[in-house]
C-alpha cells in the first residue's frame, strides 16, 4: 500500500510519543519535502524531530509537477499542496491529511483520504492500542489537537469506548 502523509498526523503523533503507530498500521509512509520541512519546524518548540529523517519507514520525496503545487498553494499550504500532488504522481492508495480544505480538495481530485482520528480507529481495530481515550486526551492536552466533544464522543462510541 502506498501511503502519503501531510504534516498533522506525523507531528501530532510525534508530540505525544506515538509516532510508531503510523509504522505499525501502514509499514511505510512517504512525505513530500514541504511536509518534512514543516516537521523540522517543531524544533523551535523544543522537540528533537531530527530523528524523523533517520527513520527507515518514512521516505521523503519531492513532487515533480511544480505548476500544480503552485496552483494548489493559492488555497492550501505548501505541505498539503505537495502531499496532494505527490499522491497523484505516485498513485498513492491513501493520503493522511487532517485539514478540512486540503482533504476536500484531495477527494475532489479522486484521492482517498483519512485523518488522524481514522488512523487511530484503524490502530484500535488492529489491536495496536488498547484504548483510544487516553490518546485523544494526550492529543488535546499535549499536542493542542482540537476535538469537539461531539466528535470525540462519536469516535469513542465507534470503537466501543465511553466519554
Amino acid at each position: 500500500m502506498i501511503v502519503v502523509s501531510d504534516t498533522s498526523p506525523i507531528s501530532n503523533l510525534f508530540v505525544i510519543g506515538k509516532l510508531e503507530l503510523l509504522r505499525d498500521v501502514y509499514q511505510q509512509i512517504i512525505v513530500p519535502q514541504a511536509v518534512f520541512n514543516e516537521l523540522m519546524k517543531l524544533q523551535a518548540f523544543g522537540y528533537d524531530v531530527r530523528q524523523i529523517g533517520d527513520l527507515d519507514w518514512i521516505t521523503v520525496r519531492k513532487p515533480t509537477n511544480l505548476k500544480q503545487v503552485l496552483l494548489l498553494q493559492m488555497s492550501l499550504d505548501a505541505g498539503e499542496s505537495e502531499a496532494i500532488v505527490l499522491s497523484q504522481e505516485i498513485h498513492a492508495d491513501l493520503l493522511l491529511i487532517d485539514e478540512r480544505a486540503g482533504a476536500k480538495k484531495a477527494r475532489e481530485l479522486g484521492l482517498k483520504t483519512i485523518g488522524l482520528l481514522g488512523v487511530l480507529v484503524k490502530a484500535k481495530e488492529l489491536n495496536l492500542i488498547v484504548s483510544l481515550k487516553p490518546i485523544l486526551h494526550d492529543l488535546e492536552t499535549k499536542a493542542g489537537f482540537w476535538l469537539s466533544t461531539k466528535l470525540k464522543k462519536e469516535v469513542l462510541d465507534f470503537v466501543g469506548e465511553s466519554l
